[in-house]
């Protein structure tokens, strides 16, 4: 979505528009807690221990994966509206061409937070009390 710029008439750009700017930000946060939880869970399977541990750990992660795949679907939707707005008034161009590309991709994110957020909702409920 970021490199999606024309060189038209129009100089179209994603900055231009609060939808696009909404879906890269919340993309890009998605993909640096998911980078940051893949290098934990390595740390953990070699080492035993998680790289920072804390008692609320299963509720912080059920949250933060609750809360991103919401922003997610939240952020993809509009995006989707934009571009659907876009198409009906003036076609398809390569612009929306990659717009819903980058839509798409963010859906799949939006799937992937959704499966973590009920395998860390699991993790919550059936956590052993100390």
């Amino acid at each position: 979505m970021a490199s999606d710029k024309t060189q038209g008439w129009s100089g179209d750009s994603f900055d231009r528009y609060k939808e696009y700017r909404y879906v890269v930000a919340v993309n890009a946060i998605a993909f640096a807690y998911a980078a940051f939880q893949a290098v934990d869970m390595t740390y953990r399977l070699n080492y035993g221990k998680h790289i920072i541990s804390y008692s609320l750990r299963p509720v912080f992660d059920f949250l933060i994966d609750q809360i991103l795949a919401y922003l997610l679907i939240s952020a993809s939707s509009s995006a989707a509206t934009r571009v659907d707005d876009w198409v009906s008034n003036w076609g398809k161009d390569d612009f929306t061409e990659m717009a819903t590309a980058s839509i798409g991709m963010s859906f799949l994110a939006f799937l992937a937070f959704a499966l973590s957020s009920l395998i860390s909702g699991y993790n919550l409920c059936n956590q052993k009390s100390l």
